[in-house]
Parts: structure tokens; sequence; C-alpha cells
């Protein structure tokens, strides 16, 4: 499916890294850190890293359970003949000490489910140049 041509990271709270840039995050005082290049792919997969990393604290605070840090990886690439996706994968670090392993693997199943932009992404959509 996808290559790591294009990848990017986002974290906050334990998780996140002191490079890159920084945004701030109304889950976190520290703010989200940022590692990507500023290219159109990488900011498409930064889109699905962003996404799931906000709906693992949405998700997490709705279900109880406690996090002390995220930090969420989403690479692709692209036919470069096209340009079409070749597929974005995203894997998911929690730092949650108090919380049951099945707890925390419950958040990530939900948030897979509702992140609304890689289901956004999974569906397609036309996008419209207007004038």
């Amino acid at each position: 499916m996808a290559d790591d041509a294009y990848e990017v990271t986002v974290a906050a709270g334990s998780l996140r890294s002191d490079g890159g840039w920084s945004l701030p995050h109304r889950f976190t005082d520290e703010g989200v850190s940022i590692d990507a290049a500023f290219t159109g792919a990488h900011l498409l997969h930064l889109s699905v890293a962003g996404c799931v990393l906000n709906d693992v604290y949405r998700e997490a605070a709705t279900l109880g359970v406690a996090l002390a840090g995220v930090r969420v990886r989403a690479r692709g690439g692209f036919d470069t003949d096209s340009w079409a996706s070749t597929g974005i994968a995203y894997d998911v670090e929690v730092d949650a000490p108090d919380a049951a392993a099945a707890d925390v693997q419950q958040v990530l199943d939900v948030v897979d489910a509702v992140a609304e932009i890689p289901r956004a992404v999974r569906h397609g959509a036309p996008v419209l140049r207007e004038p």
C-alpha cells in the first residue's frame, strides 16, 4: 500500500518532539509538534495524522482514558505519472500509563472508525477549482 516517500509525524504531550514546528492544540498546553516537509503530498498526510491525533484525545476523554501523550505517523506515496495516491498508512503511539491496554485499543478502534479526514480520503471527493 503506502510507502514512506512522504512521511509526517505529529505529537503532543509526553511524546511531543523538540524538532520541527509547533502549533497550538486545544487538548494540550504545550501544543502539537509537527515534523513534515512543506509539500502538497506531506500536507495531505499531515491532515490525516493531525485528525487522528485530535480524535485520539477526543475519544479518550469520552471513554475516560487519561493520556500523557500521543504520536501519529502518516506516510504514503504517489504514482508519479498521474499523482494519484498509492494509499496512506498511519500508526499511533499512545502514552497512557494508568490505562489498560484493552482500553487504549478501544480508543484506537473508535478513532479509526470515526476520524473525519481518513474517512473522507477513504471515500474520495471531487476537488474543483472555482473561477
